[in-house]
């Protein structure tokens, strides 16, 4: 019975490898949660067996997923069901299945957060209640607004701040940081803690931003990862820590400020567009930074 839900489940899709996935992902395009080495290592530390498929159209590959037996690889609800929840965190992250321009495939496998991206692409999916919070281009905010985060970085600088660039320090580091000043801002610990260092240093070479001090103590830190597809860049902003003693210089919003400014920076420079996204479009303050997208579910 399982074999044959599985094979109407995976009808039209072959397995393939992970070179096969790789080759699919960087001709298409994906994002964060869809990336082979991000998949992978993931996969790895999850211990969940990770399978891929490819679908052809006249003998050429058109679209690739990874799959965590009948869902879409790192799917929180595999890792709830096996009591690994907490393991590593992606967020609700924008899910962009690599599928080549102009044709449409018939995807199967459970996911969620499926980008409005594939939704020229994937034929099975169906409307999401929940939306992403995309950060909005740096000329859609007001002057006003632009002004006053500038005044802020200026305030928190004069008072002896700085912005360090996250590849200034180790993964062992950034963990430490992280749990202290998530630890500070929720008052609980983060998930997980003791495994940070170990999933930061699988994902170290894709995490971006920085690292607020004040009087050298870190203040303020966001997790932030980064990939490059061809036409766009995908940046997923995890979660985020603040001492709150240092709020009257609100140096969270300062962080979003200087982060999501360097990125679409860096974005342009590349000739590519910027996906940057905040997540579930659940919190208000999501709404000073971002624009509400549609995304899809199968």
């Amino acid at each position: 019975m399982l074999n044959a839900l599985r094979c109407w489940r995976e009808r039209g899709w072959t397995q393939i490898s992970a070179q096969d996935y790789a080759t699919l992902w960087s001709a298409f395009g994906g994002s964060v949660a869809t990336h082979p080495s991000i998949v992978e290592r993931l996969s790895g530390l999850a211990d969940i067996p990770l399978r891929y498929l490819g679908y052809e159209q006249a003998g050429t590959l058109i679209a690739g997923i990874p799959c965590w037996g009948r869902d879409l690889a790192l799917s929180k609800d595999v890792l709830k069901r096996l009591r690994k929840r907490g393991l590593f965190d992606l967020g609700n992250a924008e899910v962009i299945i690599p599928v080549a321009p102009d044709t449409r495939v018939p995807v199967r496998q459970r996911g969620r957060y499926v980008s409005a991206l594939n939704e020229a692409t994937v034929s099975t999916l169906r409307p999401q209640a929940e939306t992403l919070a995309m950060a909005r281009m740096p000329e859609d905010y007001s002057k006003k607004f632009r002004y006053n985060q500038r005044r802020e970085l200026r305030l928190l600088e004069e008072a002896g701040g700085a912005v360090v660039p996250i590849a200034s320090f180790t993964a062992g580091e950034l963990a430490g940081i992280y749990a202290d000043l998530f630890q500070r801002r929720w008052e609980r610990p983060v998930p997980a803690s003791d495994r940070l260092p170990e999933v930061f240093g699988l994902l170290r070479e894709f995490m971006t931003g920085s690292v607020i001090l004040l009087e050298s103590a870190p203040v303020a830190i966001q997790v932030l990862y980064r990939v490059d597809s061809p036409a766009w860049v995908s940046v997923e902003y995890i979660n985020g820590g603040v001492d709150p003693l240092s709020r009257a210089f609100s140096p969270g919003s300062v962080l979003s400020f200087i982060n999501t400014q360097q990125e679409w920076d860096r974005a342009r420079a590349l000739g590519k567009t910027l996906r940057y996204s905040f997540g579930r479009g659940d919190r208000e303050y999501k709404d000073r930074w971002c624009e509400s997208v549609p995304v899809f579910e199968v």
